[in-house]
């Protein structure tokens, strides 16, 4: 799923290509994407964009009729951008936005259909989309501190609960909890003052660092290549690839569609963290730390 950085880099392309121009025509192919009925898409034709705002992982378009299109591009979602209107498109493109300059194309992959359009009208209606997770750029620690221990949570749900802090998602915070060197199933009301001092730190420096090498990547062109793996990152997406830091084979938790990645020496004092499906399978052969791992290998 795009998070944070992927979303603000779509976000910086768009600016400079749909703002100020007119929205001409629209076509919604996939009949499971527009999820509201009134106003209809082709009230915004004819209307300028005046705004490209970021909501969470939603991207937001505003035009000068006060219309918003809200856009949550979900795990498989994707844009593109051609300099004309297409002839034709894959079964992929669920989206279709003829502005006057060029075409804005939405395409979600696989046949679990969760991408989603949405047209309201005014501020009022843009607020109803917005989760409310806090921004990290804007906040202290302590407010980054008082938000994640609202609830009693893994540190793993609530880096990526979209109503405590916008647009991080499952792949960002495996990346956070290794440079912060902590644990993902570790309870927000165990945290120390300092250990969510780095926690705060190590969340806004990666984020950061990942929207600079992606602007980077791109060389000012459309984003083409939005994906939750990348090769430089430390964990996520590297299981039983070494650790950078340490050399230790990754680890993973998986559950339901998502998987959690980790280094057991740097995060979680050699422990290793039970894999559900594996704990089933292995039961008391399950190795409880590393270096029991480790063995069981040899």
């Amino acid at each position: 799923m795009p998070e944070l950085p992927d979303i603000t880099l779509y976000i910086e392309a768009l600016q400079g290509r749909v703002l100020g121009r007119r929205l001409e025509r629209s076509r919604v192919k996939s009949p499971f994407l527009l999820r509201s009925v009134e106003p209809e898409v082709a009230a915004a034709h004819g209307a300028t964009v005046t705004a490209l705002e970021r909501l969470g992982k939603r991207i937001a378009i505003g035009f000068a009729n006060d219309l918003w299109l809200v856009i949550h591009l979900m795990i498989a979602g994707r844009l593109q951008w051609l300099e004309a209107w297409p002839e034709r498109v894959s079964k992929q493109t669920a989206l279709v936005l003829g502005f006057e300059n060029g075409t804005l194309l939405l395409t979600e992959a696989g046949t679990r259909k969760r991408a989603s359009l949405h047209v309201v009208r005014g501020r009022a209606g843009l607020n109803e989309h917005d989760p409310g997770g806090l921004e990290l750029s804007q906040i202290t620690t302590a407010e980054f501190q008082a938000a994640l221990q609202r609830r009693n949570h893994t540190l793993k749900r609530a880096l990526t609960d979209p109503r405590l802090l916008s647009g991080i998602g499952n792949a960002y915070s495996d990346e956070i909890l290794h440079r912060a060197r902590l644990s993902p199933i570790a309870l927000t009301s165990k945290l120390t003052a300092a250990e969510f001092e780095r926690l705060f730190v190590a969340a806004q420096a990666v984020l950061q660092e990942w929207l600079e090498r992606l602007r980077v990547q791109s060389h000012g062109a459309f984003p083409r290549k939005v994906t939750a793996f990348h090769e430089e990152m430390t964990v996520h997406g590297r299981y039983g690839q070494p650790c950078p830091v340490c050399g230790t084979k990754v680890q993973r938790i998986r559950y339901a569609d998502n998987e959690t990645n980790y280094c057991p020496r740097c995060q979680t004092g050699g422990r290793l963290l039970a894999d559900r499906s594996l704990s089933r399978l292995l039961k008391r052969d399950w190795p409880k730390s590393i270096d029991e791992l480790e063995r069981l290998q040899k």
